[in-house]
């Protein structure tokens, strides 16, 4: 079963497959050579499955196994002391690396006892987004929340800069190396902070170690999963799709699956993968390169893998590849799907099939009006956002690449789910060598797929190991242990 950036469909094999295993020969969708398929064959994808799998409720068997886990982040109610000066970052990146920087800041902010100033969002040639703080997040819900714990203002008080010529460029900026830990701000920045009353640092992401005392992790905990509430404009268009993919979701109760599908032309290009390896295809990656990353790609010396880079599972998936994982996994083509994802390469002809698999599949531009969408529409971070809403309150969510949209994502559904991230990450290491088999079989094939779908239930509670990122592991800092009595009584999370 060899699909298009690697050869072509056994399409002859897979039909006999299915009309052997599945009882279901009248109720099959033809996929036609218009999707970049054989000429001479079609793939048939079921439009029923395994009657166990049908229903959403039964996807995650492993939820109170060994216990669940309930947020318990507790709250300081003791006066602050004095404090030490104002820190100042900016916030590099997209939604979720700015979402680092400032838990990370309120963190720093708080052990050492000074006050924050609301992070600066650094405008990127790749993202392209100008908002503030304030645009994406509820900055009064933001102050208030962190107020027994971190002071924090929306901007730095006229009779300090007023010392520094209301010029920021005469402000002491540390350079600080990624991941440093917070013992180097104590013994490096500290001293500096109480000399001048005013710092910066610039750039700030990933500038403090995973690893940290309680302390900073219960700021981060603070920072991440209370302080941090999107604006009321993002916030109630959210609200309105998820209540529009509820209403999409009648058969399964209210329940749908969301994926996260990286498969915009910056994405394909920076993966540096082959897919359907055409000319056209090569010409846009280049350019894409070029634009976003001005002569990394054609460094000399530099060579480039495609094959070795899709066997190690670096390749983002396509959206036949996700509709394919979806059905093998037992999800049916009555499923609602919400696709978070940003413009889709090439959507019209790589959509197709998913669409095909699952015609219940909705967008936030599907689901919203242009009307509703206008305000966010030229802001990455505030369409973003949007997606994160609503993959938030999702019954499953699909993760088909890394990054910190999942990252920070799976954290978040573990500290509202009791510690269950109900989330599936698909080993694309193994599903490259499964999609370049030609040999394989419709059963194996659904075989594995079953198999990773189990692998990612038992893995839905997760502690957090010293290095791993509090963000994604809540349990055991942001949360704590209930037992099924407990579980049994509280309501369901909104």
């Amino acid at each position: 079963m060899s699909f298009p950036q690697s050869g072509q469909i056994d399409a002859a094999s897979i039909i006999n497959e299915l009309l052997l295993l599945e009882d279901v020969a009248a109720n099959v969708i033809p996929l036609q050579s218009e999707y970049g398929f054989s000429s001479n064959a079609a793939i048939y994808l079921l439009t029923d499955v395994d009657s166990v799998y049908r229903k959403l409720a039964t996807v995650w068997r492993h939820l109170y196994k060994g216990g669940t886990w309930r947020p318990c982040i507790n709250m300081t109610m003791n006066e602050l002391p004095d404090s030490n000066g104002y820190i100042y970052v900016e916030a590099n990146g997209g939604l979720n690396q700015q979402r680092t920087s400032i838990c990370n800041a309120v963190a720093v902010a708080g052990y050492l006892n000074a006050t924050l100033v609301i992070p600066y969002f650094h405008y990127h040639s790749i993202w392209r987004d100008p908002s503030k703080f304030k645009d994406i997040y509820d900055e009064e819900h933001f102050i208030n929340t962190l107020k027994n714990d971190v002071r924090v203002v929306d901007k730095v008080p006229d009779f300090i800069m007023e010392r520094f010529g209301y010029n920021m460029s005469n402000v002491h900026n540390f350079k600080i190396k990624a991941w440093s830990s917070i013992q180097y701000y104590k013994d490096a920045v500290l001293p500096k902070l109480m000399e001048e009353k005013f710092i910066r640092i610039s750039p700030f992401a990933n500038r403090l170690s995973f690893d940290a005392p309680s302390a900073v992790q219960h700021l981060r905990c603070l920072a991440n999963f209370e302080a941090l509430r999107f604006s009321n404009p993002i916030a109630t268009l959210a609200e309105k799709l998820i209540s529009r993919m509820k209403e999409r979701s009648i058969d399964n109760n209210g329940r749908y699956i969301a994926v996260h599908l990286r498969f915009e032309e910056d994405m394909v290009a920076f993966s540096c993968c082959l897919f359907d390896g055409g000319e056209e295809e090569k010409q846009d990656m280049n350019a894409a390169r070029e634009r976003g990353w001005r002569g990394k790609f054609t460094k000399p010396g530099r060579v480039i893998r495609p094959g070795v880079i899709r066997m190690n599972g670096k390749c983002p998936l396509t959206p036949l590849e996700v509709g394919l994982v979806l059905r093998g996994m037992g999800f049916s083509n009555n499923t609602a799907i919400y696709l978070a994802s940003g413009k889709i390469y090439k959507a019209e002809k790589t959509m197709a099939p998913l669409l095909e698999m699952f015609p219940l599949l909705q967008t936030k531009e599907t689901l919203a009006s242009p009307e509703e969408l206008a305000p966010f529409k030229n802001y990455s971070s505030r369409m973003a956002a949007i997606d994160y809403s609503v993959c938030l309150h999702s019954e499953v969510f699909l993760t088909t690449q890394g990054g910190n949209f999942p990252h920070f994502l799976i954290g978040h559904r573990r500290y509202l789910y009791g510690g269950h991230s109900k989330t599936i990450k698909p080993d694309k290491r193994k599903l490259a060598l499964l999609f370049d088999n030609p040999k394989v079989s419709w059963k194996a094939l659904k075989r594995q797929l079953l198999n990773m779908r189990a692998h990612s239930d038992a893995k839905g509670i997760e502690i957090k190991r010293s290095n791993d990122s509090i963000y994604t592991y809540p349990c055991p800092d942001c949360m704590c242990r209930s037992n099924r009595s407990e579980v049994l009584k509280s309501p369901p999370a909104s």
